[in-house]
């Protein structure tokens, strides 16, 4: 599974589709942004994701970290959006009991 790559020039839809895709396709994706513009642009595209994704019942969860990259002999720190389903994803299969 490759990096999804987001800069502040990124197309938000395009982004966002292509994070949908992978999460369908491999249960997992993993964005990485660096500079506030890039950032902003792959918080909005994760947003859209998520109602692409909850159409087809699956309920995404997003956990941020921080990634050292080299670019051009100096490191750089990234934001690393990792993205996987949810256990709501599993909403439908629960089963709740009445407490009466």
């Amino acid at each position: 599974m490759d990096m999804i790559k987001v800069s502040a020039n990124s197309r938000t839809s395009a982004v966002a589709g292509a994070i949908a895709g992978v999460v369908r396709e491999h249960r997992r994706a993993e964005v990485q942004a660096i500079g506030a513009g890039a950032v902003n642009q792959a918080l909005k595209a994760l947003v859209l994701a998520t109602g692409y994704l909850k159409n087809d019942g699956i309920f995404v969860s997003c956990v941020p970290e921080f990634a050292d990259v080299t670019i051009e002999d100096k490191v750089r720190t990234a934001i690393k959006l990792v993205i996987e389903p949810s256990a709501a994803s599993n909403f439908s299969s629960l089963s709740f009991a009445s407490s009466d």
